[in-house]
């Protein structure tokens, strides 16, 4: 397998020519087509992450001679390295040689696949879900579509963080969801500002987002600060939506702890999947779980709502969704481990170059997920005006992608990818420092040389 082939899957740019578009509006009949489409995506779209990395890509180019890094977004799975482990690899194979599971499955998903994941999740849950509480989707994303799609009613507004993963704010937009945003706190590990949620509900809100392991901020919350934030949804009489993909890519000091074990004092709404924790996002396999002992989600009709958008939405592979049992049952905890290394070697290794490249900083180091969140020093360059720009022209001059924080509420910061090989993230170093370099405000010591000889062009006597 040539190189290219090895990582044909890779989000680059193909540096293709764009056709040019045709106008014709007449069928040749002497009428005009009565067809078209319709904008009402085109907002959604440009808060979606993938329009933002494609026009970067288009700021790329072959006459700079150097091979694209494609370090906005994460996929670790197209690197070697991160391969997931085999006993998933032969749970999919072993249902798809059995040749019992090419047909459709019910819009919540196949009965047992359902009870294995209330399994998973239970562990010292003290409310236990059951196969009821749980819906099957098509990767974690299509259940943020169908969660936001089953709350959106008239005038109704949701609290998101910020930062924040882009697909919230663009599924929202959608849905027509009003979006209200909290501030997650640098200088304090990153948790929620409770008195700015306060702030910022009324009436109208529906639910408050939480993503924890937090993407993209690589934190971990405290089993008090979960606790607050339950405490302060019930006050609002909100649910609470935590998305909890990273769960199991965590690689710092502090424990993982489901927000579902504060089900008792809030309903909660799980959104998870083995996307990020076995590394397979092409297999799309995600899941809904209501953890709400007091039945509140049925007698809000958030149950029911959920159901009938399942019904009239894709469902995920049955060959994966009957795949799951056993993935669930037979993870390899010496995998996750062995990947989690791998990316504390990588932030370590980054911050490690970051401390020569002043301009870019990173407050603290990430314990989860596979980014680097990193603050721009923009006092110490010329020419950039923000981090967007900053992206822009990096990507330009490097053919290096990282993503600029704008994109996820977070202004002049950019967000590195470390779910990659290392030697990649060398080069894309080595790259960023040049590049930083280049565009360094010169010091009055450097200017200095370049004054006296302009003023002694001008005949002006200089000491």
């Amino acid at each position: 397998m040539s190189k290219e082939e090895a990582h044909a899957n890779l989000l680059v740019p193909g540096f293709r020519t764009e056709k040019v578009a045709k106008t014709q509006t007449q069928n040749g009949h002497g009428t005009v087509w009565r067809f078209s489409g319709t904008d009402k995506a085109a907002k959604a779209s440009t808060l979606s992450m993938r329009g933002i990395i494609f026009m970067l890509f288009d700021n790329c180019s072959r006459d700079v001679k150097k091979t694209v890094l494609p370090l906005a977004h994460g996929d670790p799975s197209v690197y070697p390295c991160f391969r997931t482990c085999i006993e998933a690899e032969d749970a999919v194979v072993n249902v798809l040689r059995s040749g019992k599971c090419n047909s459709y499955a019910p819009g919540a998903g196949i009965l047992p696949d359902r009870r294995a994941v209330a399994e998973y999740l239970n562990g010292d849950l003290p409310n236990k879900l059951t196969a009821d509480d749980i819906f099957l989707t098509a990767g974690c994303n299509q259940g943020v579509e169908i969660v936001f799609e089953s709350l959106a009613r008239l005038n109704a507004n949701i609290l998101l963080p910020r930062p924040c993963f882009p697909h919230y704010d663009a599924r929202a937009a959608y849905s027509g969801l009003e979006v209200r945003k909290f501030d997650l706190l640098p200088d304090k590990e990153w948790e929620i500002d409770l008195q700015g949620v306060e702030a910022i509900a009324d009436e109208n809100t529906v639910a408050i987002v939480v993503i924890n392991p937090n993407n993209p901020c690589g934190n971990v919350y405290s089993h008090h600060h979960l606790q607050k934030v339950a405490e302060t949804a019930r006050k609002l009489g909100i649910m609470v939506i935590t998305d909890e993909v990273y769960d199991k890519t965590i690689f710092g000091d502090n424990p993982f702890v489901p927000m579902a074990k504060f089900a008792s004092v809030v309903p909660v709404l799980t959104l998870g999947g083995i996307s990020k924790g076995w590394v397979v996002p092409g297999w799309k396999i995600g899941w809904i779980a209501l953890n709400d002992p007091e039945g509140v989600f049925e007698s809000t009709n958030v149950a029911q709502s959920i159901k009938q958008h399942l019904d009239i939405t894709p469902d995920p592979s049955t060959i994966i969704q009957a795949a799951l049992p056993e993935i669930l049952e037979k993870a390899d905890k010496s995998f996750f481990a062995k990947k989690n290394k791998i990316l504390e070697h990588n932030v370590d290794l980054v911050c490690d170059w970051l401390k020569d490249i002043p301009c870019v900083i990173c407050p603290k180091k990430p314990e989860s997920c596979t980014y680097l969140l990193t603050k721009l020093e923009l006092s110490l360059l010329e020419d950039i005006k923000d981090d967007t720009d900053f992206c822009v022209k990096l990507a330009r001059e490097e053919n290096l992608v990282f993503l600029p924080g704008e994109a996820l509420g977070l202004k002049n910061w950019i967000r590195i990818t470390i779910g990659v090989e290392a030697h990649m993230l060398e080069d894309a170093l080595e790259r960023l420092k040049g590049f930083c370099t280049r565009h360094a405000k010169k010091t009055d010591t450097e200017t200095e040389p370049f004054q006296a000889l302009k003023l002694s062009e001008n005949n002006v006597a200089v000491k």
